[in-house]
Formats: C-alpha cells, structure tokens, sequence
C-alpha cells in the first residue's frame, strides 16, 4: 500500500456501505461504480491539474477492469457551468462526482445539497457538507522546492531574474507564489522574481504574452500556477529554448517534462530536448484514484477534509529531472527533509510582491 493509501485509510475509517454503490449500469455495461468529473475552464487537456485528476480516474478503472463508459466528464466553459454539470452527473446516478478547483466551492456546496445521496470530491477547496470529500494540498511546499532550483539554475546561468505566471489571483494560487517567492529568497535573497497573473486559466496567449515580457526582462526561469494558460508559457520558453537561449520553464501539479520537448539539430543526429527545468507535483492523480477506489470498496465517508503536503508524498517534484545537476538536487533533497522534519517552515499566505512587480 502506498502512502496515499494509508492517507485514506486515516481519513477514511467509516466501512458504511456507499448508498447506491451497489451496482449501476452504463447502458448495457454493468458498472460496479461509476466516477463523474467535471472540469474547470482550463479543460480536461489542460496539461495540468484537470488533466491530472481525470488521468487518476482513467488509471482507476483500467486497474479495476471497469468499462470506459462507467468514467465520465463534462467540460465546463464558464463558471455558469460548474453547477449544471455536477447537477447532471448526479442526476445521471454517478457514485462520486468529482471536481477539481477552488472555482467549485459555491456550485459544489449547492450540488451537495440538491442531491444529498450523491457523493462527492472537490480538490482545493473545502465544502462542509455532510456528502463531500474535500481535499487539500500544500502547494506552498513543493513551490518552495522549485523556488530554490529556478534561483539555483538562474545563478549557474549567470543571471539574477526569475519569473512567476498566476492564473486568476485567488487565495489558493497565492500559495504558490509565497512558496515559490520564500524558495528563491532562500538562495539569494537578493534574486529578483517577477510576478505576473494573467487573469484566467484558459489563456496561453496571454501565457506565452507574459512569458515573453519576463524573458525580455531577463528571467532566466519562469514558474507557472496558470492551468490551460501556462501552456502558453511553456510554449514560448520552448521557442526561445530553440534559438539556443538558456531559459527554462517550470511545471505545475504533474510532471510537464514531455510537454517541453523539442527536436534540436546536433551534427547528422537530432536530439531531443526540453525546457522544463523541473515541476512542482500536486498529486492529484493520486488523490481521485484512491478517493475513486474508497467509492467502490464501500469506505468512502463524507463531511472530511484530507490533507496531502509533503509528509505523506501527496507534493514534491519528480523522481527523475534530467534538466537538473545532481549539486541542486542534492539541495533540493535536503530542503524537502528539513521541511519534513520541521527545519524550514513555509508560509503559504506571505506574499511579498503584487502583480506585474519585481521584488
């Protein structure tokens, strides 16, 4: 059993049966469960936390052996969104319905009390309804981590700039950008870290706008929290990574290294690259499976909040960063276990510098 397993277990100790869990069908496919996800405006191809969460649900059943149509998700184009499409999955006798985002707080407490015997999971935020799992993860923590190798690389790079691109400003996504500020700090505390939010995570255009103005401002390293949007981001680090620029970009909530690549010419070979330096882990993935799998097996208990930081490895950065020398990594593995052993304390509500500011 792995660690987030054990997580569950903890949070998850009532073996009352889920009403309805039974057994549903999918048109003519009997479903022992059937899982609802409905995305926010990033979309479920947004490369980031959607992805992540309905990958999770994927990686579930075919675990599971359930047909592909006892899983399903509704895309959401707008806020008005949120509630018709939890209502719809309710009403179609979905098991759990999930959501991923902060967004969903309002739509997901009105969902919960619609369809009081509709179980459901919201990542980010916390619903207090006796039908809802939230789950919490401390972003600050891992932002931290890659705070301290977008300073570390910027040096070995010559440079004194790192940059940061939010989505919409929020509560939530300001802890990443304290953790990421506090990570940087720690290294050079005279690093300057631009801050830039693009006001929606449905916007590469505005990412790849934003990411220009960082570079062209001497970011030599640039961390999004922006959903859909920081794939503009990415892109353009990308573009500039190919002109043979040393800039680099910095995933968030999954590993983002393949979403980076490029093909450079080396000689009569072609290499293939990419311009993620590393990226800070939310295991979301992790948290719908086994939110996903407590549904079926009967243990899932509403009105409970759990929380995955890095103790329980529910954030972090990837195993594997071939971008990274093994000097940074053996920082960054140490800046994880003195935050584990209470060493380095990283505060998720201090922000020190505004949008568009350079601090």
């Amino acid at each position: 059993m792995n660690k987030f397993g054990k997580l569950g277990l903890m949070a998850v100790m009532s073996m009352t049966a889920l009403a309805g869990c039974a057994k549903s069908t999918s048109g003519d496919v009997d479903c022992p469960v059937r899982i609802g996800f409905v995305t926010d405006t990033g979309g479920i191809d947004d490369k980031s936390f959607n992805q992540g969460s309905w990958e999770g649900i994927k990686r579930f059943a075919e675990d599971n052996n359930l047909d592909s149509s006892c899983i399903k998700y509704m895309q959401s184009s707008g806020e008005a969104d949120y509630d018709p499409n939890l209502s719809t999955l309710a009403e179609e006798g979905m098991d759990l319905v999930v959501a991923a985002g902060y967004l969903f707080e309002e739509a997901m407490d009105a969902a919960s009390k619609k369809f009081p015997d509709t179980n459901f999971f919201v990542i980010d935020t916390v619903v207090n309804s006796p039908n809802v799992l939230s789950g919490t993860f401390s972003a600050e923590q891992s932002s931290y981590l890659v705070g301290m190798a977008a300073a570390l690389q910027a040096k070995a790079e010559g440079g004194d700039t790192v940059g940061f691109v939010g989505g919409a400003e929020s509560e939530l996504i300001s802890t990443f950008q304290a953790g990421y500020e506090q990570g940087v700090k720690a290294v050079d505390k005279n690093m300057k870290v631009m801050i830039d939010y693009a006001g929606a995570f449905d916007k590469p255009d505005t990412g790849k706008t934003l990411a220009e103005k960082q570079i062209n401002a001497g970011a030599k390293v640039i961390y999004h929290a922006a959903g859909g949007t920081g794939s503009g981001v990415i892109s353009n680090v990308v573009e500039h990574a190919k002109k043979g620029e040393k800039v680099w970009a910095i995933g968030v909530d999954r590993d983002q290294y393949e979403d980076g690549t490029y093909e450079v010419k080396n000689g009569d070979k072609t290499e293939t690259k990419s311009a993620i330096l590393t990226s800070a882990l939310k295991k979301v993935d992790e948290a719908t499976y086994q939110i996903s799998q407590q549904v079926l097996d009967g243990k899932f208990e509403g009105g409970k909040t759990v929380s995955f930081d890095i103790h329980n490895d529910g954030v972090g950065i990837p195993e594997n960063n071939p971008n990274l020398s093994e000097e940074i990594l053996g920082k960054l593995k140490q800046a994880a276990q003195d935050i584990k052993d209470g060493k380095i304390k990283v505060d998720g509500t201090k922000t020190t510098i505004k949008n568009g500011q350079v601090g």
